[in-house]
């Protein structure tokens, strides 16, 4: 079975209750309740990891990196700086899409560039929370060779 793990940064434990004009109301629990639907009809297991911090991440994919088949991650702030995130993702060796809320290019300048996608073999931005459900087909296809 296809196991994927779904990873969130710094602040996306508050969706639901920062800025909802921007990242509206559905909450981290609310996508992940959605995604699990999801894979129960795509066939695949889910793992979940949020935290605020970079070196808890890194330590996570570490941790994981054996027994998985891929990374869905939406590393919020992280995205701009988290150079030690990006090196622990590429040596994973792993496919890796990356999932903006928010359209991360029609934003402030700084926030329109991105260390990770370098190493993603996609990036879906600005499509709300259904760009985790996007990036989950599309990561199924990709490991499954559906």
């Amino acid at each position: 079975m296809v196991n994927i793990l779904i990873i969130n940064g710094p602040n996306l434990n508050n969706l639901g209750l920062r800025d909802t004009s921007m990242y509206g109301t559905t909450t981290l629990k609310d996508i992940e309740s959605m995604l699990l639907d999801q894979a129960k009809s795509l066939n695949v297991d889910l793992q979940f990891f949020q935290s605020n911090t970079e070196g808890s991440i890194v330590d996570k994919i570490q941790e994981l990196s054996k027994g998985i088949d891929g990374v869905i991650i939406n590393p919020g702030a992280l995205t701009h700086y988290g150079y030690s995130l990006r090196d622990a993702l590429e040596d994973t060796k792993l496919p890796v899409i990356e999932v903006h809320i928010s359209n991360i290019y029609a934003r402030e300048e700084w926030r329109s560039k991105s260390v990770i996608s370098s190493i993603a073999v996609g990036q879906i931005s600005g499509l709300g929370y259904r760009g985790y459900e996007m990036a989950l087909q599309e990561m199924t296809r990709r490991i499954s060779g559906k």
